[in-house]
């Protein structure tokens, strides 16, 4: 079966720096995408960036593009999420996603998902 086991979330005051780590096994398709994706108290759950979408290139959104990058490490099956100039809006529960052929950070794109883990950017 398919896991993706997030790690890395904690409490980093504004301007700061964190890196995530996603932990995948299980996958059986060629070329898998990954998408991080974050959920704030009260909001919907909303793509952050993705990585082999596009038809093998990266994507961020807006609010997230020119801070965070995000990269693979296929030796160890991978994926990161490298946020920089952290806000305390960028407060959210942090989830990895994969999925065979997604396109871009639609929700429902993604058929695979990680418990997640929490990012707290105080002010």
């Amino acid at each position: 079966e398919v896991q993706l086991v997030e790690s890395g979330g904690e409490l980093v005051q504004a301007g700061g720096s964190l890196r995530l780590s996603c932990a995948a096994s299980g996958i059986t398709f060629d070329d898998p995408v990954f998408g991080w994706f974050r959920q704030a108290p009260g909001q919907e759950r909303e793509g952050v960036c993705c990585i082999n979408c596009h038809e093998g290139t990266t994507y961020c959104a807006d609010s997230a593009k020119g801070r965070f990058t995000i990269s693979s490490d296929n030796t160890t099956n991978t994926i990161y999420l490298q946020m920089n100039s952290l806000k305390p809006e960028d407060t959210a529960v942090y989830y990895c996603a994969a999925d065979s052929a997604a396109w871009e950070l639609g929700l429902y794109e993604y058929d695979f998902w990680g418990q997640g883990t929490q990012v707290t950017v105080s002010s």
